[in-house]
């Protein structure tokens, strides 16, 4: 077995959404004046690698809190969009770039896509120009009974986008959103378990996780 890792670190420098504060990271007790170390952690439930709950975007919106642990967990896909350009804000992926993965998308509980956008971490070129679904790609993918889709950028949608109507599309459906993934390029055309399991809190709209591609064989 062969677990890649596909999550961000989070640290104090790292980027965000903009808008939206980076995390703190406080020492809040030591080994020498405590006994035991602990960190204090005030952070966005959004930060880093993280998944969106429908609640995030709609009211009324399912929270992860009413999911069973398995919606998080399952065949993995990768469709690898890396230096592919498109019109507007950022390239879209339609029926055209999806129909070479048609055959393996049915199968999967997760789609993940590869845009390339990960090797900009760090960089202001991270917050633009990533390729983003659809409106009819992501009606077809909710139309797939899907666990959810991830991204090696940092939203479903372009950064300012008005409505964020891709969110709006897949969380509808019942999906959940990934994003912020890293390392997908190690699991492009190979068979995987992934997991993104997020953390078990009450009435979340969203949660970091440690997200992993699980190779068995």
């Amino acid at each position: 077995m062969e677990v890649i890792d596909l999550t961000q670190t989070i640290s104090p420098d790292m980027p965000v959404y903009p808008g939206t504060e980076r995390p703190r990271l406080s020492q809040a007790t030591t080994i020498e004046r405590d006994g035991f170390a602990e960190k204090l952690l005030t952070m966005y439930s959004h930060t880093g690698t993280h998944i969106d709950a429908p609640g995030h975007i709609l009211p009324g919106g399912a929270t992860l809190d009413r999911f069973d642990a398995g919606k998080f967990v399952g065949a993995g896909l990768v469709v690898d969009l890396a230096g592919r350009t498109g019109p507007g804000i950022a390239g879209v992926v339609g029926m055209a770039e999806l129909e070479p993965y048609a055959g393996g998308i049915p199968e999967a509980d997760f789609v993940l896509f590869r845009t390339g956008w990960s090797s900009r971490w760090g960089s202001e070129g991270y917050f633009s120009g990533f390729p983003v679904l659809s409106p009819e790609a992501a009606r077809w993918l909710c139309g797939l009974g899907l666990s959810g889709v991830g991204y090696d950028c940092i939203s479903a949608d372009p950064v300012g986008s008005d409505g964020l109507p891709i969110h709006r599309i897949l969380l509808g459906g019942g999906l959940v959103i990934v994003e912020n993934l890293r390392g997908l390029d190690a699991l492009v055309g190979r068979s995987f378990v992934f997991s993104c399991l997020p953390l078990a809190i009450e009435d979340a709209d969203g949660s970091p996780v440690r997200a992993v591609g699980i190779i068995l064989s």
